[in-house]
């Protein structure tokens, strides 16, 4: 039972992070379309070890800092500034986002499983959400560092990208044709996640400080 939390929350914290449409998913759709399936499967193979090893390393990182109150509390008071910002951003400055067509060379069907680390390793955002994510879920008791939480959760976070990437693979057609309405809504969708992140980061920050 206590493997079955961790690998639930890193499952679900993957794919929150990952179903906004990106270079790297919407790549691995377009592979899909252009060369077939399964150099579509081997670019998404590649990413995915990526994101394993990434969430891994801040995960590592997490567990220096988890051992500094201070630090936390300090990531919980720049992970407000940040998810205020981004609320404010998302509902009342940012302006209708368009996918951005990822270019494949139609001709090219060797080295996808390179193209998918190339890309995902290129991406940094992975590292610094999964620690405020795992640093954020032990200060409520829902993780705990210990090895197989770890490698748990880590794992969850390899399932749950896989499971956005068939997804993207498999449904991209569907998806291509409602892009537009669908994007229409994000902004919206995104402000109210962070909006709503906010308020229960202000709420433990005060909490934080009046008990102590």
């Amino acid at each position: 039972m206590n493997f079955i939390l961790p690998l639930f929350l890193g499952f679900i914290t993957a794919v929150v992070g990952i179903v906004p449409p990106g270079l790297i998913n919407m790549t691995a759709a377009k592979v899909n379309l252009k060369e077939g399936r399964k150099n579509a499967y081997w670019f998404v193979l590649g990413a995915i070890i990526i994101i394993f090893l990434q969430a891994y390393l801040a995960i590592l990182f997490a567990t220096i800092i988890n051992t500094r109150p201070d630090i936390v509390i300090l990531l919980r008071e720049i992970g407000f500034g940040i998810f205020g910002a981004l609320t404010i951003y998302f509902l009342w400055i940012a302006k209708k986002p368009k996918i951005k067509k990822a270019k494949i060379d139609k001709k090219s069907t060797k080295k996808r499983f390179f193209l998918g680390m190339l890309l995902s390793a290129l991406n940094f955002f992975p590292i610094p959400y999964y620690v405020f994510i795992s640093v954020t879920l032990s200060s409520y008791q829902l993780f705990s560092f210990d090895n197989l939480s770890v490698f748990t959760f880590v794992s969850g976070v390899g399932l749950g990208s896989a499971l956005v990437f068939y997804f993207y693979i498999r449904f991209f057609q569907k998806i291509e044709n409602k892009a537009d309405s669908m994007l229409k809504n994000m902004n919206t969708i995104i402000g109210s996640i962070t909006g709503v992140v906010s308020l229960i980061t202000l709420f433990n920050i005060v909490r934080y400080y009046l008990e102590n």
